[in-house]
């Protein structure tokens, strides 16, 4: 089994190429106009509607598919969600730890 340092194709690609279709979107745009061209994306229908898009995406990928992915997808987030709420702890440990090695 090989270990995989590089994200998978399709993860950086996929923001690549929002990015791109944004730029392109935007470049024959004067300056003035690109905030009502952006305004509408920022609504919570506008936003509503990606993140259903995003979630059938998935399902017709991953789910239909049966994929093991999901599980891994499911174990990464958990991994980053428990060190994310410990961090703070831990930097407050850090600094006591060093405030007290410098009173002695």
């Amino acid at each position: 089994m090989r270990l995989r340092l590089v994200p998978k194709k399709g993860s950086l690609e996929s923001i690549a190429m929002a990015m791109r279709r944004f730029y392109q979107e935007i470049k024959g745009k004067k300056m003035s106009e690109i905030p009502d061209h952006v305004k509408p994306m920022l609504s919570l229908n506008y936003i509503k509607r990606a993140i259903q898009r995003g979630m059938d995406n998935y399902h017709a990928k991953y789910i239909e598919t049966s994929s093991p992915d999901p599980i891994f997808h499911v174990c990464y987030g958990g991994m980053i969600f428990s060190y994310l709420v410990a961090l703070p702890h831990e930097r407050r440990h850090l600094q006591h730890k060093l405030d007290h090695a410098h009173h002695h």
